[in-house]
Formats: structure tokens, C-alpha cells, sequence
């Protein structure tokens, strides 16, 4: 394989991952780790079974098709690839807006600025990327960075938390608790809305596509899966070493509570670091992926590309400085997110095996009824949180 390819395969992985990896990602494992304690393990162990189905059959499909998910949606029924996109678009928009707020709170711990002064450099650093010349290979570099960087940090708060490494084993595998919800919420927050298709489009701009390519394109989808999971792992055993002390976690920021508790005021600014790299990464990945669900439907989107993903961080950085999180639409947003699975891996899986979509390739059983039981599970369980969620917010 050509060092440029692996290059983009990385790149794509990192991508997507680092979109994962943002502040709801430490916030939720730090938040259900206090709850479910190692039992937490076997939530994150369905959750990546989950998040491999649907990653590496979206992947495959948009590499054999070489089209985005968008057109893809809209040659299996006109129209839906708006609606599609138009979902994708307002979900990367709201969350993208907690993701500049994160940043600012990474840059408050370490210089003591305030969250909104924090939040506009991270936003010009985030521009920055996108107005060089060389955009694409850049935001690669950049993902893989700072996601080398958060992992390492984290492993080292991990040692010092010293978790029992045993009890999380046995329980990741003999649970005393099963809680639906917080699998739900981790499969959403890996691959729901934006973020599964953040590699898979990535790919395709990069010219890697077809089906000479399916190989590295399956490996690349689940590296890219195993990135995130790498991170929640160590993340949860960081928080769990802490329960399992019996030291309170501070329930107004639980991630910077455990770094700061397992490893004193250098485990806060490590939090900070890891904070700063998990949302702004977020803030490029919600960023390029939302426009690209757009850019193929005008001539002149395609053109303007890179002002398009500019005035998206913009937009978001001036929302927070103004007004700050837009908690209802956040929340809302959210419970919408969760549906985007189950309506764009049911797209995916329909073209999978249309003709005119991807030519004479056979898409693999297993994948489909893998794809088909997870757009189920996760349509059921989505509506149920859509359901019980709209009510809470106007009670």
C-alpha cells in the first residue's frame, strides 16, 4: 500500500474517532461509570459490537457506490437525501456549539481565561485548518495528533487511579447491571448523527474509493472504531480506579473531577489539555462532515466548500460567546440524533442491494442482517428516548 494511502486511511480513522471524542464522550463515561461502576464495561463492550456494525457497513457501501450518503439517500428515494442531510446539518450545528464551549472550558483550566474567550481562539484555530491550501491532509495530521495526545494523557491518569483491573474484566462480561439507555447514548455519541459518516466521506475526497479498495477501506472503518473505544476504555478505568476509592466525584464536572482527584492539580490541567484536544477535534470533524453532506446538491456549495465550513465554526463559536449552550436545543437535538442511525443505516442497507446504486457487488449477509438488527434496536430505543424526552423539556 502507498504510504499516501495509509496516510488517509489513518487520517479518516482519526477523523471520525476524534468527532466521537468530544466533551458529551467524557462526560457521559465518567457520568455512567459513577453509576454502574464496572458493570460500565459491558455497556462499552455492546456498544463497540454495535458502533463495528454499523461503521463498516456505511464505509463499504459509500466506497462501492462512490457517492455520499446524501445521494446515495436520494437515489434510493428522491427527496430523502435533503431530509437526510438536512438532520445531519442542524445536529452537527447544536452539537458543535457544546463542542466550541468545551474548548473554552479546556483553555479556562489551563490559562484562566474565560470559557467564551477560550471558545473564539479555539474557533480561529479551528478556521486556521480549513484556509490553507492543503485543508484535507492538515485536518488529518491534526486529528491524529491531538488523539495520540488525549489517549496518552489519559492512560497516565489511568495508572494513577489504580482501578482493579479484574473486577472491570469479569464485569465487562457478567454484568450485575444491564442499563439500555446508557448503551443507546454511547452507541449515539460514537456513530449516531455526523460523526459515522465524518471517515467514510473523508475517504471519497480523498479519491479512496471502489471496491479495489474495500479492504482497506472495512479496516480503516474499524480502526477507526477501535480508536474511540481505546479512549472510552481507559477513561472508564481512570473513573472507575476513583469509585472504586470511595472519593466523591464532583457531579458539576465529573471528567475534570476524576483527572483532578487521580492525579491532584497536574490531573487537572491534563484535563484541560484532553478537554481542549476532545472538543476542538470534535469542532473540525462536525465542521467538514455536515458540509459535505450539502456541497453535492449546488455546483456553487461544491465551490465554496471551504467558506461553507468556515462560516459553520463561525457561527457556532458567536453563538456560544453570545448566548451560550442552547441547553433545550441541545437536549433536543439529541434525542433527534439518536434516530439518525437507524434512518441512515436503513438507507445504506436498501442501496446496498440496489443495482443502480452499486453495480453487481454483493454486499455480505452477515452485514446486512448485523446492519438490519441494529437499525431495529436502535430505531426502538431511539424513539422511546424521543418520546419520553420532548415532554421533560416543556414540564
Amino acid at each position: 500500500m502507498k504510504n499516501s494511502n495509509r496516510s488517509v486511511l489513518l487520517g479518516a480513522a482519526f477523523l471520525m474517532a476524534t468527532s466521537a471524542i468530544g466533551p458529551g464522550f467524557l462526560t457521559q463515561t465518567t457520568t455512567f461509570t459513577q453509576t454502574l461502576a464496572a458493570s460500565f464495561g459491558f455497556v462499552i463492550l455492546v456498544s463497540i459490537i454495535i458502533d463495528i456494525g454499523a461503521q463498516m457497513n456505511i464505509w463499504r457501501i459509500i466506497a462501492v457506490s462512490e457517492k455520499r450518503a446524501q445521494d446515495i439517500a436520494n437515489d434510493v428515494f428522491p427527496g430523502l437525501g435533503y431530509v437526510l442531510a438536512f438532520l445531519i446539518v442542524m445536529g452537527g450545528l447544536a452539537f458543535n456549539i457544546g463542542n466550541i464551549g468545551g474548548a473554552g472550558l479546556g483553555t479556562n483550566v489551563l490559562f484562566g481565561v474565560s470559557p467564551e474567550m477560550g471558545a473564539l481562539f479555539s474557533g480561529i484555530v479551528a478556521v486556521g485548518i480549513f484556509l490553507v491550501k492543503e485543508a484535507g491532509r492538515l485536518m488529518d495530521r491534526f486529528t491524529q495528533l491531538l488523539g495520540f495526545l488525549m489517549i496518552g494523557l489519559t492512560i497516565f491518569v489511568m495508572f494513577q487511579s489504580q482501578p482493579p483491573i479484574g473486577e472491570a474484566i469479569t464485569r465487562t462480561f457478567i454484568p450485575e447491571t444491564i442499563d439500555l439507555l446508557a448503551i443507546v447514548t454511547l452507541v449515539g455519541g460514537t456513530v449516531g448523527g455526523y460523526i459515522t459518516f465524518a471517515g467514510g466521506h473523508r475517504l471519497l475526497d480523498a479519491g479512496l474509493k471502489g471496491r479495489e479498495n474495500l479492504g482497506e477501506v472495512t479496516k480503516s472503518s474499524i480502526s477507526a472504531i477501535g480508536i474511540a473505544s481505546i479512549m472510552r476504555i481507559f477513561l472508564f478505568l481512570a473513573t472507575f480506579g476513583i469509585v472504586a476509592q470511595g472519593l466523591q466525584i464532583d457531579p458539576s464536572n465529573p471528567p475534570a473531577s476524576v483527572f483532578q482527584l487521580a492525579a491532584g492539580n497536574v490531573g487537572y490541567k491534563i484535563f484541560g489539555v484532553v478537554m481542549w484536544a476532545a472538543a476542538v477535534t470534535s469542532v473540525v470533524g462536525a465542521a467538514y462532515t455536515s458540509v459535505s453532506f450539502i456541497k453535492t446538491f449546488s455546483p456553487v456549495l461544491q465551490k465554496y466548500e471551504k467558506l461553507l465550513i468556515v462560516s459553520f465554526i463561525v457561527i457556532s463559536t458567536t453563538v456560544f460567546v453570545i448566548v451560550g449552550q442552547p441547553v433545550m436545543i441541545l437536549i433536543l437535538v439529541g434525542s433527534v440524533n439518536g434516530l439518525i442511525l437507524p434512518i441512515s443505516l436503513g438507507v445504506m442497507l436498501i442501496a446496498a442491494h440496489k443495482a443502480k446504486i452499486v453495480g453487481d457487488y454483493k454486499h455480505p449477509i452477515w452485514m446486512t442482517v448485523f446492519g438490519a438488527i441494529i437499525v431495529v434496536v436502535m430505531a426502538y430505543m431511539g424513539g422511546y428516548t424521543l418520546i419520553n424526552g420532548i415532554p421533560q423539556l416543556f414540564s
